[in-house]
């Protein structure tokens, strides 16, 4: 539903950078949906760790690799 509300939205991303840096989003939020997880707690969680994170182990912060940092996150 929450695509269909923004169509929309969609044609004022304000540039074709906005545009492809919403859609990267809208793809991790629905790959957290189809993974079981709390798309919010998700990104929070990701958000947070991934300036510390090292490069080489980025793919622990994908959606169907991810463990939460603390229980609480994911509970959430």
């Amino acid at each position: 539903r929450g695509v269909a509300v923004g169509r929309k939205n969609y044609l004022f991303a304000g540039s074709e950078r906005g545009a492809e840096r919403a859609a990267a989003f809208y793809t991790l939020i629905e790959s957290a949906k189809l993974n079981g997880l709390d798309s919010e707690a998700y990104l929070r969680d990701v958000l947070t760790r991934i300036a510390d994170h090292p490069a080489k182990r980025l793919a622990d912060l994908l959606p169907w690799n991810w463990t939460p940092a603390s229980p609480v996150a994911h509970a959430a």
